[in-house]
């Protein structure tokens, strides 16, 4: 168990109500054990009127109803007190599932880019809801039964002791073969329990990447080679379920065939104990009464066990993530002035996963309020610039300055408080037009959005829509074309007004006309903000303060629009290209 060792902390956060629960617990239970006791006087009561002990039959009634009472009002009180335990641990349950779900939620968040491109989406999902539930059973019904059973066990066998110390031992001969059978099973329930949890992430995963990819399996038409591989994941998961659920399904046979042996043993001994005048018969009964009320907590020692064996299971999945450290670190708590000078000084960057140099020894200064052009071949290093100076990685070589301070030093919640970017791939939620525009400022006024939305020339397409900006997207903004998508994602960048602008070729799904039209908007929009605008197009870049050209993560070219239009180079080719094809 010591991955659950973990939930220590929240055991100490609520541990007053686990207390009130685990003592109402206890009172339910030692109520619940008074009532063999009741029984056996009332049968001995009888049995002495039968032996003429007592000849009082009005005695033997009152007695009688006496017990009758006493046991409806047990019953009465201890569900009362039953009730109330559930309240207790069982909400305390909810609670600490609902603390673990919010601090997986939030080391998701903090976690570096680089985390997310190693793990799936689906295996994250599944962490943090089904594997959370697994551990919620552990912290609720597993405490709960297993504080039930500790008690019934204790306190009921004690009472047999008092009663009758052989009976009791003869009782207690299948207990031992009960204690190895569940030491052996838990063993093979844990680890088939860490195998069915992997199977189910990699089912949730295909599932998610077969929805967010239903366009490309459609327009293939490849659903039956996607339902075929679905098939063999499934069965598989199936079957490392049904081998787990074998090993559990021993348990309960198992608990029912060794309470049947204790109660022939009961019933053979005590008969015997009985005949032989050294007990009344009200013990044999007692007796059986215990052994059936024991029933249930030695029964639910097996449901118990595979619960913990699963939860430890899901714990040790769930702390694998919680224990990563983010590659990228806040380093400075303190509030940090954003003013938007950026210098690169010998930047170089690898990628890690695929060992891939992104970037080589490149060096320049962007100085606020100026606006630099980024342009190059695919997989020149244009996307890796702007990552790091989001912070979404960090350099692998050389220094980023950010106001002529190293950006690490800067506080970086501050740093991307003050970036707006728009991303070549723009996201949208699944939410209205509007909100995914607020979602660059949560207090924007209507006036503020559809300022936004006009600056970013998507005005007019969003009025078009029956209910306007409170249309609702669909999944990533499936409603909207892609050009839609990249103009609402400028409204985004823009309504957030930051000291960064960011422009990860956001127009290549627009014509020209409407990125002139953008462009002329972004130009007074960007004055006395820092913009950088990545593109394949001239036209976005020409008005730039500088331009710089790569290729193969170096600069091969800087300069303004009028001094590379001269030299020959990626830059002039472009241009010529691309007025040839304007012509035409």
């Amino acid at each position: 168990m010591r991955a659950l060792q973990y939930l220590n902390k929240y055991f100490s956060k609520y541990k007053w109500r686990i207390l009130i629960g685990l003592l109402i617990t206890i009172l339910s239970k030692l109520l619940s054990l008074k009532i063999p006791q009741i029984i056996r006087d009332s049968l001995n009561v009888v049995e002495d009127y039968h032996n003429n002990v007592v000849t009082d039959i009005a005695v033997v009634k009152d007695q009688l109803l006496i017990n009758v009472l006493i046991i409806i009002g047990i019953a009465l009180l201890g569900g009362v007190l039953t009730f109330i335990m559930r309240q207790t641990i069982i909400v305390t349950s909810r609670l600490i599932e609902f603390d673990l779900k919010n601090e997986i939620y939030q080391q998701y968040q903090k976690l570096s880019l680089n985390f997310y491109k190693k793990n799936r989406t689906g295996d994250l999902m599944n962490r943090i809801s089904e594997d959370v539930s697994k551990v919620r059973m552990y912290v609720g019904p597993a405490v709960m039964y297993s504080m039930n059973m500790i008690v019934l066990f204790a306190v009921g066998f004690s009472q047999m002791v008092q009663v009758d110390l052989k009976l009791t031992l003869y009782t207690l001969i299948p207990f031992p073969v009960l204690s190895i059978s569940i030491f052996i099973l838990s063993k093979i329930i844990h680890k088939r329990s860490t195998v069915v949890q992997e199977y189910l992430s990699k089912l949730t995963t295909f599932n998610q990447e077969f929805f967010s990819g239903i366009n490309v399996v459609k327009s293939y038409g490849i659903e039956a080679s996607i339902i075929k591989d679905f098939d063999v994941i499934s069965d598989a998961s199936k079957d490392k379920n049904i081998h787990l659920h074998k090993a559990n399904a021993l348990f309960f046979p198992l608990m029912l065939l060794l309470i049947g042996i204790s109660n022939l043993l009961v019933i053979y001994i005590g008969g015997n104990q009985y005949i032989n005048g050294e007990i009344q018969i009200g013990v044999v009964v007692e007796f059986m009464l215990y052994v059936n009320i024991l029933t249930w907590p030695v029964a639910v020692v097996g449901w118990v066990t595979s619960m913990v064996q699963q939860a430890e299971a899901s714990q040790a999945r769930i702390n694998e993530f919680l224990k990563q450290v983010p590659e990228i670190q806040n380093n400075n708590s303190a509030s940090t002035e954003i003013k938007g000078k950026v210098t690169f000084k010998n930047v170089t960057f690898k990628y890690d996963d695929t060992n891939i140099t992104a970037l080589k020894n490149i060096n320049f200064t962007v100085n606020s309020g100026d606006t630099l052009a980024i342009l190059g071949k695919t997989g020149s290093g244009k996307s890796t610039i702007i990552e790091l100076i989001s912070r979404l990685y960090d350099t692998t070589e050389g220094l980023i300055l950010l106001d002529n301070k190293p950006i690490k030093e800067a506080n970086l919640n501050d740093v991307r408080s003050q970036i707006g970017f728009v991303p070549q791939d723009p996201f949208l939620f699944s939410d209205t037009i509007g909100n995914n525009i607020k979602f660059g400022k949560e207090d924007a006024t209507d006036a503020e959005i559809i300022a936004a939305a006009k600056n970013a020339v998507v005005h007019n397409n969003i009025i078009e829509f029956t209910n306007g900006y409170n249309t609702i997207l669909g999944e990533r903004g499936v409603t909207l074309s892609g050009g839609q998508k990249q103009r609402v994602s400028i409204a985004r960048a823009i309504i957030k007004n930051p000291k960064i602008l960011i422009f990860d070729d956001c127009l290549s799904a627009v014509d020209t006309e409407t990125e002139e039209k953008i462009l002329s908007n972004l130009e007074n929009i960007s004055k006395n903000k820092t913009t950088f605008i990545i593109s394949h197009r001239v036209s976005s870049a020409k008005n730039a303060d500088k331009i710089i050209i790569l290729d193969a993560g170096e600069i091969t070219q800087q300069g303004t629009h009028n001094q590379l239009i001269t030299q020959e180079g990626y830059y002039k080719e472009l241009y010529e290209q691309q007025l040839l094809e304007k012509e035409f």
